[in-house]
């Protein structure tokens, strides 16, 4: 059962700062799901036993303090499946993605609101801006992708790891008429920009006209976001809502992703208590335990 936007959006203007979970595609590979490129973190909804422990992520990331998880549907489109063989599984991936998160929340009981966030991804390589697809491809499949979302019952929608404005913009004009709460998270360079090579002020222009709910970056180095978080936070305003959550590790074409333990808990936990963020997480690399020194130390 869905929670009310309402209730998301005053969670987000209350006084305390929202736990956002860790990695979930790197965290299936610490625990022996095959997260191989093309499906990368889908494979997770292929069978019972990768759900369950799709799952228990889900439940150790609640015990860890979470407010919010996030569905695994980073790859659960049409595109992303097609190499696969699955393409015409998007919307029944999908909603084992969304009633296994529901699942979870059912199973770690708590006196506070947790939400679902519905993953929105780029159609293409995250890391390649150069790959965008036409206006009319960008429409027509996130369009579908967002209505499985909003069909199978999530809280908001976390459009994340963008690495354009053109796609960014796309996906936030079609969210916003479902009515649910939608987020906004881009990529950056180690200079602060987008990898598009346009600026987080640029961004933030065109999209909080539209009513977004909060704005932010995601899927860069830790020590890096302080940077791209001011320029958002001198863009927006000090009262708008960011979102931050960083990487460890590095990225890699055969297996998607290296993870190097290069931050732990309580090191992430010191450059994150410096962003000013009200919702905080870790993105690629990240476990529940750097989450569980997140709630501890916010």
């Amino acid at each position: 059962m869905r929670m009310s936007s309402t209730n998301f959006s005053t969670a987000l203007s209350g006084p305390r700062k929202l736990i956002l979970d860790g990695a979930t595609g790197t965290e299936l590979n610490r625990r022996g799901v095959d997260t191989g490129l093309p499906l990368w973190s889908a494979n997770a909804l292929m069978n019972d036993r990768d759900a369950k422990t799709l799952q228990q992520i889900h439940e150790d990331y609640l015990r860890a303090g979470a407010d919010i998880i996030t569905t695994n549907t980073f790859r659960t489109h049409r595109r992303a499946l097609a190499p696969s063989g699955n393409a015409d599984r998007s919307l029944e991936l999908t909603r084992r993605a969304v009633d296994i998160a529901r699942a979870a929340i059912a199973n770690v009981p708590s006196d506070s609101p947790r939400f679902v966030a519905g993953s929105l991804s780029t159609l293409e390589d995250c890391y390649r801006p150069d790959l965008v697809p036409p206006e009319d491809e960008l429409r027509a499949e996130h369009s579908e992708r967002i209505h499985h979302l909003v069909e199978c019952g999530v809280d908001l929608i976390l459009i994340e790891t963008i690495n354009s404005i053109r796609e960014a913009l796309v996906m936030t004009k079609l969210a916003m008429p479902a009515g649910i709460p939608v987020v906004v998270s881009f990529v950056c360079d180690r200079d602060g920009r987008i990898l598009s090579g346009e600026t987080l002020s640029e961004a933030a222009g065109q999209l909080l006209p539209l009513g977004i709910s909060a704005i932010g970056v995601n899927c860069g180095p830790t020590p890096n976001l302080a940077k791209p978080l001011a320029e958002l936070q001198a863009a927006c305003g000090k009262q708008f809502p960011l979102i931050a959550y960083g990487n460890i590790g590095y990225v890699d074409e055969n297996v998607g992703w290296v993870n190097t333990d290069s931050e732990n808990p309580k090191a992430y936990c010191e450059h994150a208590s410096n962003w000013p963020a009200r919702i905080i997480g870790g993105c690629c690399g990240t476990t529940p335990a750097h989450i569980s020194e997140l709630k501890s130390t916010l």
